[in-house]
């Protein structure tokens, strides 16, 4: 079965990816993943990506569907796989589409994480990182043991710039812009299933094995 997940930043996909590809036996396939692979390997397409991102600019449907391509024609994706990030855009499906016809493979369900704006920016506003280590805390629901300091080494926590409210709900302004269509093209062909993203992860875990029969 290949499922594709849907999720705005934040809603916990890449936790659930990694969750139903174990349960499921069958790889997690993520853009990121894909991008420090081919590097890691030097191929030409790792060139080009490391090239545009030094160069400060933005993969191209061009480049990601090539990486997809070649992805998805390896043995161990032949009883199916989790696409993470992929497809991002209709294009972007429209070529999926293409690529699963001619290698004879169908497409399963679209798993669509739905966490409401107010819930992200407290999920995500809450983040507090280590300027040191990098470890990952949350005011609530994670906190560190001494306010505002690392557990593992002492050192000031951060909010980044990223997780700061007004700029979690322009991330969700582009997703929402981005998304919308690819979730209506999938929705119009009856293969959208809609999960709640807020809880614990074992909860929404079994509630996507549960609407995916499997």
């Amino acid at each position: 079965m290949i499922l594709i997940l849907l999720g705005p930043p934040g809603a916990g996909k890449g936790t659930q990816a990694k969750l139903l590809a174990a349960a499921l036996a069958v790889p997690h396939i993520s853009t990121g993943d894909m991008f420090r692979d081919h590097k890691a390997r030097g191929t030409e397409i790792g060139k080009r990506v490391q090239a545009i991102m030094d160069a400060g600019g933005l993969v191209t449907d061009e480049i990601t569907n090539a990486m997809v391509e070649e992805r998805l024609a390896r043995a161990d994706v032949a009883t199916g796989c989790i696409l993470d990030g992929y497809p991002r855009t209709v294009g972007q499906a429209v070529f999926l589409d293409g690529l699963l016809a001619r290698l004879g493979r169908p497409l399963g369900k679209v798993v669509s994480y739905e966490v409401s704006e107010a819930a992200l920016v407290e999920r995500i506003g809450g983040r507090r990182s280590c300027a040191s280590c990098g470890a990952v805390y949350h005011v609530t629901q994670q906190p560190p043991r001494q306010a505002g300091r690392c557990d593992k080494d002492g050192a000031a926590l951060v909010l980044r710039e990223d997780d700061k409210p007004e700029n979690v709900r322009k991330r969700m302004q582009e997703y929402a812009t981005k998304t919308a269509p690819l979730k209506a093209y999938y929705q119009a062909r009856g293969q959208v299933v809609e999960v709640d993203g807020l809880g614990e992860p074992a909860v929404i875990l079994a509630a996507t094995r549960q609407l995916l029969g499997r």
